[in-house]
């Protein structure tokens, strides 16, 4: 939905409109937040959007900084991050394709956006959009029903990390990002062992030691450091769920 020409003829004696080129090549178009609505509507938010890539590591928003911008992920990950009060980064969430980011109807930014691999988004300026949002009621049900999905998983990671074990809880990490990624057996992980281990709350060495305990029962291959093949779907998810 950023800017770009339009697909087809525009709108003639009320005429349906024609999808926004940039939203028809759009490889998150029918589960994004914005698939809620009808042409009219993404043809009008189509005008104040524009595509950006993010290189891995750099930051789109910081901690506790205006949030001017808001938008949808189109390819690649990012990692949701706060510092604690002795100055190390805490990792709070991952960010996967056709999921928004961002803080509508808000100011600050409550944690910082950085991209863990190259990304690509559509990205629209807050104020802009907030006002969009009020004038499209799909919209504003739709951040609604997204806000209600994110507490989910935010009570999910509270029972996985307050009473699963280390390697239920690597197991978890791994199924969620397999369901995400949704592209076969093998996926490539956008988080180091250490990184696994602040979203985690375990040590870098305790992440190693579950991983070749999958490895070892079968149930995981590594081929690389950022390449695990799931072996045994069934029992990896039987692993997560405890």
């Amino acid at each position: 939905m950023y800017r770009d020409a339009h697909v087809g003829e525009t709108a003639v004696g009320g005429a349906a409109l024609a999808l926004p080129a940039s939203c028809a090549a759009c490889p998150v178009r029918d589960s994004a937040i914005c698939c809620v609505l009808d042409r009219s509507g993404l043809a009008a938010l189509s005008r104040f959007g524009r595509r950006i890539t993010l290189p891995a590591g750099q930051t789109l928003l910081w901690e506790g900084e205006e949030a001017i911008t808001v938008g949808n992920l189109l390819s690649g990950m990012l990692k949701l991050s706060t510092l604690t009060g002795d100055g190390r980064e805490q990792i709070v969430g991952i960010v996967h394709p056709s999921d928004f980011i961002g803080r509508p109807f808000g100011r600050n930014s409550p944690h910082s956006v950085t991209a863990l691999t190259d990304a690509t988004l559509c990205v629209f300026g807050r104020t802009a959009f907030d006002r969009f949002a009020q004038e499209h009621a799909a919209i504003g049900q739709a951040l609604l029903e997204r806000t209600l999905i994110e507490l989910d998983r935010a009570r999910h990671w509270m029972l996985l990390l307050g009473r699963k074990s280390a390697c239920e809880r690597v197991a978890s990490l791994i199924v969620e990002i397999a369901d995400r990624a949704d592209g076969g057996p093998t996926i490539d992980l956008p988080l180091s062992r250490q990184q696994m281990g602040d979203i985690l709350g375990l040590t870098i060495e305790t992440v190693s030691r579950s991983l070749t305990r999958l490895k070892r029962a079968g149930v995981i291959a590594l081929p690389s450091l950022r390449r695990i093949a799931i072996r045994k779907p069934d029992e990896l998810r039987a692993i997560a769920e405890g």
